[in-house]
């Protein structure tokens, strides 16, 4: 075993967050186990137990934080994911390019991934729910109007505000979507919570007035309009923060994966939606189109099925089968630097000298112009995989490079 300073700190949190809670346990007690967990109490027994302290800790963490506290702190949802700090609002750009730089040299082959089968949402829901953190004033005009129209159709006062809110936010991530499958998620939501009802002991008064909740809703023509409304001023910019994640995911240090379904526009939430069969003749038969030669315009009129999506992890994923040297442990990792009005919209990155990828964030606020915002790319000829378009790098104003498609993915084809 091996114990490095960031064991260390951790552990001595740990130990002094344990004596402020519990100061009705022994002191001395929590020392000592802090000792054996950083080596420095040694002996046979001393190593059974941290062996099975390792063992034990996994399950712990994921049962109190992402199945229990993860439904409960519902601030933002899309932020309560498996191994997400939802206390945290996102990171800077430079804190995005410190940390990608950080694993291409610590960890060039980890596995990146949007979606596993135990993520709460599938990728497409956190991209579009992310949407509304750009329209928070709106949000809590709705918010505040669905609230009070529906408190009609509570049963006293079930349910509790917090998971009201829950709902709101499930709904408008993954609309449109059937009344039995909100039934089925908000059902396993609320007893992972643990706050009204759980698992092993359900509060059927609470589990009732729910399920009348949501019945009572979907049958008010009024919230149904009003809620449409709000997931249409979403969708859109919530494709595009999903074309981007994608290909961060694709082009970012680390191995992409992409889970079942996910190729598409996927608008899952967690059991029993994850494990669910899968279209795939429909994939293929997607993919043959795009294989076939489709116009960027055409994929682009064909948004609503998700052939963007799938546009963006063909080219990208063939790209790396190709030249996988591109993207391996000893490629580079750099920013490219934006300048001007709009630069905190946009992310770029070089890798290596052969690749570069630019997307934009915050795309409500960024309003389709980018005015006169401009990336610096080296000095070449540089073709878009996804538009088949060349720039000669240097300085090149973003809107040129974003007009016919919302992400771009370069390769340079000159010295």
């Amino acid at each position: 075993n091996e114990v490095v300073d960031e064991d260390r700190s951790e552990i001595a949190k740990a130990v002094h967050h344990a004596k402020e809670q519990r100061p009705d346990l022994d002191a001395e007690l929590l020392d000592f186990i802090g000792d054996v967990l950083t080596l420095r109490a040694r002996g046979e027994l001393e190593s059974e137990f941290v062996h099975r302290f390792q063992q034990f800790t996994s399950p712990v963490m994921a049962k109190g934080v992402e199945d229990t506290a993860f439904y409960c702190f519902n601030r933002m949802v899309g932020l309560n994911e498996v191994g997400g700090a939802p206390d945290h609002n996102g990171m800077t750009v430079a804190e995005f390019h410190d940390y990608q730089a950080k694993m291409q040299i610590t960890h060039p082959l980890t596995m990146t991934t949007l979606s596993t089968h135990d993520t709460k949402r599938s990728d497409d829901v956190r991209a579009r729910l992310a949407v509304i953190t750009e329209i928070a004033g709106r949000w809590k005009i709705a918010l505040s109007r669905w609230s009070r129209r529906n408190a009609q159709f509570k049963t006293a006062t079930h349910p509790d505000r917090n998971t009201e809110y829950f709902l709101y936010q499930t709904l408008i991530g993954t609309w449109p979507i059937s009344r039995d499958r909100v039934m089925a998620y908000m059902e396993k939501a609320t007893r992972e919570a643990k706050q009204q009802t759980s698992w092993t002991q359900q509060n059927k008064e609470f589990e009732d007035a729910l399920r009348s909740f949501i019945d009572r809703i979907f049958e008010s023509r009024e919230f149904i309009v009003d809620l449409e409304e709000f997931v249409e001023r979403v969708i859109a910019p919530g494709r595009i923060n999903s074309l981007a994640q994608t290909l961060l995911k694709c082009t970012a240090p680390g191995v992409p994966d992409t889970y079942q379904g996910s190729e598409l526009w996927n608008l899952h939430l967690v059991d029993p939606d994850n494990r669910g069969a899968v279209d795939y003749e429909i994939r293929r038969s997607m993919l043959a189109e795009l294989e076939s030669g489709l116009s960027i315009e055409e994929i682009m009129r064909r948004v609503d099925s998700g052939m963007p999506k799938l546009w963006v992890l063909y080219s990208a994923l063939n790209l790396r089968r190709k030249n996988p040297e591109w993207f391996g442990a000893e490629a580079g990792y750099a920013p490219v630097a934006a300048d001007g009005p709009k630069k905190e919209h946009a992310v770029a990155f070089l890798r290596g000298d052969r690749v570069a990828t630019l997307v934009p964030r915050w795309n409500v606020k960024l309003g389709g112009s980018w005015g006169s915002t401009t990336i610096d790319l080296p000095h070449s000829l540089w073709r878009n995989v996804l538009t088949g378009e060349t720039t000669t790098g240097g300085r090149v104003r973003i809107q040129t490079l974003l007009q016919r498609f919302p992400v771009a993915l370069f390769v340079r084809e000159g010295d």
